[in-house]
């Protein structure tokens, strides 16, 4: 008995600092988004915002083009991971069959692609011969299967119990039928892992987009964000004052993390619970 409670004990101890440890820097990103250039250079911000200035978030609110490049990211996240599910989970349930002839060359053709790939030039020469160049195309399809999230997705495919599609099939249910009635339904704590995955991933993507986009209008707002680094840290914006440039350049880098990072941090409490039964679908289960 006082053993464990001295287990306990340090259990308590030594998860407290990984939270603490795992907090502090976002804590200090957005302490610093919010704090005085002279206060940032001068490394005076630790938890809390000194020297409380809002030049920053105020030049990035009033663009227009900001909102627009959100708008952007939105759509583009949204249709790009509707795509990424719909063809990982087509895939996945389908080398989920064991009986499916084949099935090894798909797995390693699909497994060949995580360690070789056409390299930069060849994807660009391809995205512009296929004239996805300037379109949402470019984003979405490049990238719409992950390997690593098929090969969970069919892990967690191949755990259901057979039964349920034979069971499925004498009630007259068609291969489609028991994917979307049967499987689906009983996987709702991968699908929404994958969600996530495939979301962030798609959010937080840049260079596809300065790749592949050339007018302002269509790039999302990393694109923007990362610009607006590279204008404030590299001499700015004529339009802004050297006051105002100096603050922008100060923390221009932590308003980005907090602007990217914070929709993300919005949903990810509604599919935690999924998400923490999804990742756990390679455990040891007694």
């Amino acid at each position: 008995m006082v053993s464990r409670r001295i287990f306990q004990g340090v259990n308590g101890v030594v998860l407290t600092l990984v939270v603490v440890v795992t907090l502090y820097p976002f804590v200090n990103i957005v302490a610093r988004s919010f704090s005085g250039e002279r206060q940032i250079r001068a490394g005076e911000v630790t938890l809390w915002p000194k020297g409380f200035n809002l030049t920053t978030y105020r030049i990035v609110f009033h663009d227009a083009m900001f909102w627009r490049n959100y708008g952007n990211t939105v759509l583009y996240t949204a249709v790009s991971t509707a795509v990424a599910m719909f063809l990982t989970t087509c895939y996945a349930y389908v080398l989920s069959k064991k009986r499916l002839k084949g099935r090894t060359v798909l797995v390693g053709v699909a497994v060949f692609t995580m360690f070789f790939s056409g390299g930069l030039i060849p994807n660009y020469v391809l995205i512009t011969s296929l004239g996805l160049k300037n379109s949402i195309w470019a984003l979405a399809l490049p990238n719409a299967v992950s390997v690593f999230n098929l090969l969970v997705m069919k892990a967690f495919f191949e755990s259901l119990p057979e039964e349920l599609e034979e069971a499925a099939q004498i009630d007259g249910l068609n291969t489609y039928g028991i994917l979307l009635r049967v499987v689906l339904p009983l996987s709702k704590a991968v699908v929404a892992t994958m969600v996530l995955f495939y979301s962030v991933s798609f959010w937080n993507s840049w260079f596809g987009a300065f790749l592949y986009l050339d007018r302002t209008e269509l790039m999302p707002v990393t694109v923007y964000l990362r610009n607006l680094i590279a204008g404030a840290t590299g001499g700015g914006n004529a339009g802004a004052g050297t006051e105002q440039l100096s603050q922008v350049a100060a923390n221009i880098q932590s308003v980005t993390i907090v602007l990217t990072a914070l929709p993300i941090l919005c949903v990810y409490p509604f599919v935690q619970r999924y998400f923490v039964s999804g990742v756990m679908l390679g455990a040891v289960k007694g």
